[in-house]
C-alpha cells in the first residue's frame, strides 16, 4: 500500500467517523472544530470526498487486472 493510499484511507476513516458521530449522537465534529458551513469545513468535506473517489477508482482498477498479477512470488 503506497503513501497516497494510506493518505485515502485515513481520510475515509476520519470522514466515516465523523459520519458515525453525526448519525448517533447528531454531533458534527468537523463543524465544531471549524465551525458549521465554513469555508474550511467545506474544504474538509471535499478533501475527504476526493479520497474516497481516489479509493472507489483504486477498487475498481484492482477488480481489472488478473489476480494472479498481484502475487509478486509467481
Amino acid at each position: 500500500m503506497g503513501a497516497l493510499d494510506k493518505l485515502a484511507s485515513v481520510l475515509m476513516i476520519i470522514g466515516g467517523l465523523n459520519w458515525g458521530l453525526v448519525g448517533f449522537f447528531d454531533y458534527n465534529l468537523v463543524n465544531e472544530i471549524f465551525g458549521a458551513g465554513s469555508t474550511l469545513s467545506r474544504i474538509i468535506y471535499a478533501i475527504v470526498g476526493v479520497a474516497a473517489l481516489y479509493a472507489l477508482l483504486r477498487l475498481f482498477s484492482y477488480r481489472s487486472v488478473p489476480e494472479h498479477s498481484h502475487n509478486p512470488m509467481t
